[in-house]
């Protein structure tokens, strides 16, 4: 369990995890270049401890290579990881661990973002579109026999697996780039949606806007840096795996995608302005209408819990509150990882 900063929520989830835990297991917090209590309520809570300080290098993926290193002189057989501020169900952790062993491949629960008691459209819009990425999506590419993402928190790992690959690294979305590493290997990432794992979006806008930041110009970055690289070491090696997950990660965020839809039908309709062409607005509308059609879909079977029929008029606004953020990508992009915010102060 890796944790910066996390004094807020330790002591309750170590206790929530260990409920859950045999005798022969063990429960180790990286607390990681922590100011606060969370090494000490964490041993007080039951976990055994591990801290470390580093002031150049930050970032999730070193915290999980220091446990790792700690834990090396006497492996697990399955290295699992949870975020401190995420809860999972009773017996998903043994489940977890029986199916890393049993496939040897990494495995990922149904990691799932929640928003708070009386949060706003915003942020339950963000819970519906996580769970369209996180649940529908990674549910459709296991019904094709396809991989799935690293969603960094409720992941399995056989440790012969995890000592192939160095997770030493500050990059803003470290869990996609182990996913793309671990496809590189042979060993693609399972699906398991009967575990889940649940954590709430901050409850506060900065909080919110800092998160939402670091995932989506971190997907962008990985787009952009790591998926022709995947998609040409996939089509040499004939790496199905890798080369059906560098696929996945080609699809911008969806506010993007949305937006990028609407453009394209400015075109189509610029096309047969001009040109008295068809065929290129006549697409636009086919691809437009798609995306409307899965959306749709992925509302009735994932959203109604959060959004209400008549609200999804209010997703064009959604998109729209967006969009700077995309822009920020181009001149003032996220490059380091910086902690959350979860609570006012």
């Amino acid at each position: 369990m890796p944790a910066h900063n996390e004094a807020l929520v330790i002591a309750d989830s170590v206790r929530a995890l260990r409920a859950h835990m045999r005798t022969q297991d063990t429960l180790l917090v990286v607390a990681d270049n922590c100011n606060d209590d969370t090494a000490r309520l964490a041993r007080m809570a039951g976990a055994e401890v591990v801290e470390r300080q580093d002031e150049t290098l930050h970032g999730k993926g070193y915290a999980l290579a220091h446990g790792i290193a700690h834990l090396a002189s006497e492996p697990p057989d399955v290295l699992l990881v949870i975020d401190a501020d995420c809860r999972v169900e009773p017996a998903g952790l043994l489940r977890l661990a029986a199916m890393a062993v049993d496939r040897q491949r990494p495995v990922q629960g149904l990691y799932l973002m929640r928003a708070p008691k009386g949060g706003g459209l915003k942020l339950r819009m963000a819970a519906f579109a996580w769970a369209l990425r996180n649940h529908v999506r990674a549910l459709g590419y296991a019904g094709l026999g396809l991989p799935c993402q690293l969603m960094g928190s409720g992941m399995a790992f056989p440790w012969s697996l995890v000592e192939q690959v160095s997770f030493a690294t500050g990059h803003i979305v470290e869990d996609v780039k182990l996913g793309l590493s671990f496809s590189a290997l042979g060993a693609s990432p399972v699906f398991c949606p009967s575990v889940t794992i649940a954590s709430e979006f901050p409850s506060n806008d900065e909080g919110a806007a800092s998160q939402r930041k670091r995932w989506e110009h971190g997907h962008l970055s990985v787009l952009m840096r790591d998926v022709p690289a995947c998609l040409v070491h996939a089509v040499r090696h004939r790496n199905l795996g890798l080369f059906a997950m560098a696929l996945d990660m080609s699809v911008p965020p969806l506010a993007l995608l949305a937006t990028l839809c609407v453009v394209f039908i400015l075109f189509g309709a610029a096309a047969a302005w001009w040109f008295a062409t068809w065929a290129p607005l006549v697409i636009a509308l086919l691809l437009c209408g798609m995306l409307l059609a899965a959306v749709g879909v992925g509302w009735l079977l994932v959203g109604r819990a959060w959004v209400k029929a008549h609200e999804l008029f209010f997703v064009p606004v959604y998109v729209l509150r967006k969009l700077p953020l995309y822009v920020a990508f181009l001149f003032k992009r996220q490059v380091v990882w910086v902690k959350t915010r979860r609570e006012k102060e």
